[in-house]
């Protein structure tokens, strides 16, 4: 079904898709829970395994299936699977490879709600993990021996480490370990891990995928092998499904996915470097401003942190702020912003469990696709009016 010309480019692919029924421009979305068969031969037939017929949405739907194969072709991958959510997307996929003794090797500062599963979950069930340095070769060379499963984010969370994706797929590779890495921050338009050996790939597709802040989903591309391992063992008993609907919207997101991402990052850029200026800031956090020479990046986006001096009052600056919106996720078209400590200490997590490393005084910034001469302007008012200086005057 899906178009084979490697002649085309990116922004080609995604916005052009077979005809489909009646001419429509859009592909039908198949709002149904199961589909019937012709024949009695059919239906065996299908359940053998010897045709690809639709059958029931919870395992295969028409629309999201022109999703999976978009997904394909931008990533580089063999197959693909959809979920009801990012971290759907992700336990299904650790726990679907792991089993009780198995040893997982992550990196440090991952998403939050990976590490919870690590620690809370896979612990449960005898799973171990061990968190190391991504930037650092020779850690996870020693750590990979007799592990299961290495799972990579490039760049982090919160702190936007990149990991050289080659040397560590090689390293994994040689010691017989599974490579995940979730490429949601740069998606398959900026960064292409399977081209450096990555086996899967999971992506929070709520994010730059969807673009529009409307839909949640997850999304998992790479080896047949694997993808075929989890379909025929975990992802039909788990039953975290994608809806024909919100296949049809990440479509539709689908189709400006890189002329967003290019205001992402060229507002991103300019604020980032404005912030390196400031007087109340310490440190910030975005691949662009030094590149790692092992980046597999080609592109950067929106989504960064920045540190404050101990003399900005967080919960003040928030609360001073117009135009971004304390809140999670990032992706859509809205500037947000999400201080490090609300996220760490989230309730329903034994606080023992939770270590990210992470600098307390660290704020996640997401810029959207405002002009971002208006939230320059914005975040510079707030530093402003929380600064000692501005409060003394007063």
């Amino acid at each position: 079904m899906a178009n084979k010309d490697t002649r085309l480019s990116v922004d080609t692919l995604l916005v052009h898709d077979q005809r489909h029924s009646k001419g429509a421009v859009a592909p039908p979305i198949y709002q149904t829970s199961l589909f019937t068969f012709d024949s009695y031969q059919a239906m065996v037939d299908r359940f053998r395994g010897d045709t690809e017929e639709a059958v029931y949405s919870r395992i295969d739907n028409p629309t999201v299936s022109v999703l999976l194969e978009k997904m394909c072709q931008l990533e580089g991958g063999e197959k693909a699977l959809a979920f009801s959510s990012g971290i759907a997307a992700i336990s299904n996929t650790i726990l679907g490879l792991v089993k009780a003794g198995d040893r997982i090797v992550c990196v440090r500062h991952c998403y939050p709600d990976t590490y919870r599963l690590l620690q809370l979950i896979c612990a449960r069930f005898g799973v171990t993990t061990q968190f190391v340095d991504g930037t650092d070769l020779k850690e996870i060379e020693h750590a990979l021996p007799g592990a299961k499963l290495l799972y990579l984010e490039s760049p982090t969370t919160q702190l936007f480490e990149e990991q050289d994706l080659k040397k560590i797929a090689k390293l994994a590779r040689a010691a017989d370990v599974i490579t995940v890495i979730d490429n949601s921050w740069a998606t398959p338009i900026f960064q292409k891990p399977i081209e450096s050996g990555i086996d899967l790939v999971v992506h929070s597709a709520s994010k730059y995928i969807s673009g529009h802040s409307d839909t949640v989903a997850g999304l998992l591309v790479g080896n047949g092998a694997l993808i075929d391992k989890l379909t025929s063992e975990t992802t039909p008993y788990l039953g975290a499904k994608l809806s024909a609907q919100e296949a049809a919207l990440l479509l539709r997101g689908l189709r400006t996915l890189p002329l967003r991402l290019q205001r992402h990052q060229t507002s991103a850029l300019v604020i980032a470097k404005r912030l390196n200026e400031h007087p109340a800031v310490t440190a910030v956090h975005h691949p662009g401003l030094s590149p790692a020479p092992c980046s597999a990046l080609t592109g950067y986006g929106g989504l960064f942190s920045f540190e404050v001096d101990d003399l900005i009052d967080i919960p003040t600056f928030c609360n001073s702020l117009g135009l971004f919106r304390l809140g999670v996720s990032w992706g859509g078209y809205e500037s947000l912003i999400m201080p490090a400590e609300v996220s760490i200490n989230q309730a329903g997590a034994p606080s023992a469990a939770i270590d990210f490393g992470v600098p307390a005084r660290l704020i996640r910034l997401f810029v959207g696709l405002e002009d971002p001469e208006d939230l320059w302007r914005d975040l510079d008012t707030a530093l402003t009016l929380t600064s000692p200086a501005e409060t003394d005057n007063a």
